[in-house]
């Protein structure tokens, strides 16, 4: 047994004796009641007072050790079960995930992953518990009068099965949409927020919030039908509940009148349903959740089930030495097995040290290609070298330690320029840092801010402009010292002038490297070597 499997039976154990106590306590009571109404000598009360206190204690220690064991148990799965979703992220990561959208995404790897913890502690737990009171309570209630014991056992079957089917049954739909309606929501509420310039800009802020409001609304009608249900399910635990009491009172009483049992034990017979109800309570809730956690789980298979977007060798060979000539051969690319090809027997040559635009629209294959050189992508077809090798057989991580990437969307943290740009190369100096940001055009700009290099950028670099976020990149890549550099779309979302200036800037920054800029732009008086243009995933004439 595992140690959280052992912190989960011990969990169990606790909250089978916190429900023993708290039958054993009110059981005890009602008899300690019903014969100090018989004024007995005190000593004939010593036993039944300690057995009071001793279950009033018990019950609460037990408790607390029940929520710290589980609770404990509980995280640590989720602990290994996040470990393990972050895993396989940096698998998929960036090609593999390119089905899901950003807000979904996050919705299944935060909370989908999170409520999978609820199996343990709100399913399996209270079942297990209530099924060790239950079986004690009757046994007990069967002792005093066995008719009352048979009323008890059908009163707590229609608690634990027919209030969980009568819930489940109501609820199955929603609780199985809600995840995925969850999901709706989170990514229209990241799109509204990401886009919410443009969105303001365009006039089609109404629509992105009317988006927003109707996957709420659907949030909300599923969370309603599930309220209903729940509601349905308590329903039922209560009568049976107050069947079960009625019934040991009608026996009870005639029981005490046939003399089949004693007098004080008649409240002991009444008050154990109440007692053991309690314990049940939970069933319907619990059995009412199964649908969601197992949409929550197979929306997690989902994406953890995700094909590889490359396939590591075994056995990696050894990277090779400069120069690192680029050769690309008949190359056939896709982004998901069985799709459309992106990139349709592409050709391409990239001698060390030559600086080759790749221009096309958008959708042709230009960031296909770059995912394909950084071994993102694994191509579906041809060969492609690096020094003569054939990447497929080096190891990823050897191949984006020669080939780096300066995107349009590289990602600025929340944090100072130091600590963004010691991404690159976490042991670098202060001295490197600044040359750095020399190469990229942003040192008279750093040297310019109060903290300097601890001036911190915002999320996301909200702090800088466009151009200062796309030389931060750059300042990082050239930290890395990459001698191949592919600039995707490195002027994205900037105005003619200052695009066409970021891009001289870039590439006279990355003199004396290989460099492959990707861009729709034209590219009309840059220092290039040979300008490429795609067509549908092809070199155009």
């Amino acid at each position: 047994m595992t140690r959280e499997g052992a912190r989960m039976a011990l969990a169990g154990a606790a909250g089978i004796l916190a429900a023993g106590s708290s039958i054993g306590l009110l059981a005890t009571s009602a008899w300690l009641i019903s014969r100090s109404a018989q004024h007995p000598p005190v000593l004939y009360l010593m036993v039944p007072v300690a057995a009071v206190q001793a279950f009033g204690i018990g019950r609460a220690t037990f408790r607390y050790a029940e929520r710290l064991a589980g609770h404990d148990a509980a995280l640590r799965l989720l602990a290994t079960l996040r470990m393990s979703v972050y895993e396989r992220l940096e698998r998929l990561a960036p090609a593999g995930l390119s089905a899901f959208r950003s807000g979904d995404l996050i919705s299944r790897l935060v909370a989908d992953v999170d409520s999978l913890t609820d199996r343990w502690l709100r399913v399996r737990l209270p079942y297990a518990v209530a099924a060790c009171a239950g079986a004690g309570a009757v046994a007990l209630s069967a002792a005093l009068l066995p008719a009352a014991g048979v009323v008890l056992a059908v009163s707590l079957l229609a608690v634990a099965v027919a209030a969980p089917l009568l819930a489940g049954f109501a609820s199955r739909r929603a609780e199985r949409q809600l995840a995925p309606r969850r999901g709706e929501l989170a990514a229209a509420t990241v799109d509204l927020i990401r886009g919410a310039g443009e969105l303001a800009v365009f006039g089609g802020g109404d629509a992105a919030l009317g988006a927003v409001r109707a996957a709420n609304a659907d949030v909300a009608r599923c969370e309603a039908r599930s309220a209903y249900a729940r509601g349905g399910g308590a329903a039922v635990t209560a009568l049976a509940a107050g069947a079960a009491l009625w019934g040991a009172l009608v026996l009870g009483v005639a029981g005490v009148r046939s003399g089949a049992m004693a007098g004080v034990t008649l409240a002991v017979l009444v008050l154990i349903p109440l007692a053991v109800h309690e314990v049940f309570g939970g069933l319907a809730p619990a059995a009412q959740q199964i649908p969601r956690l197992r949409s929550a789980a197979a929306r997690v298979t989902e994406v953890m089930e995700r094909p590889d977007p490359v396939a590591e060798p075994a056995n990696p060979v050894p990277l090779p030495g400069p120069p690192y000539d680029i050769e690309v051969r008949g190359l056939v690319a896709r982004w998901e097995a069985g799709g459309p090809d992106v990139l349709r027997g592409l050709d391409l040559s990239l001698p060390a040290g030559c600086r080759v635009a790749v221009t096309g629209p958008s959708g042709v294959g230009k960031t296909t290609l770059a995912m394909v050189l950084l071994r993102f992508l694994d191509p579906a077809a041809g060969r492609v070298t690096l020094g003569d090798t054939d990447i497929t057989t080096l190891d990823g991580d050897q191949v984006r330690s020669v080939v780096g990437l300066c995107a349009q969307d590289a990602h600025i943290f929340d944090s100072s320029l130091r600590e963004n740009l010691r991404l690159a190369r976490p042991a670098a100096s202060d001295g490197e840092l600044t040359a750095a940001l020399g190469r990229a055009r942003l040192l008279d700009w750093a040297g310019s801010l109060p903290a300097g290099l601890e001036t911190v950028v915002g999320e996301h670099g909200a702090q800088l402009s466009g151009g200062q976020r796309q030389r931060l990149a750059l300042a990082r890549v050239l930290l890395a010292d990459f001698p191949v550099v592919i600039l995707d779309e490195p002027s994205e979302h900037l105005d003619e002038p200052t695009a066409d200036a970021l891009t001289r800037d870039l590439l006279t920054a990355t003199a004396g490297r290989t460099v492959l800029l990707i861009t729709h732009r034209s590219v009309t008086g840059l220092d290039l070597s040979q300008v490429i243009r795609l067509r549908d995933g092809r070199l155009a004439a």
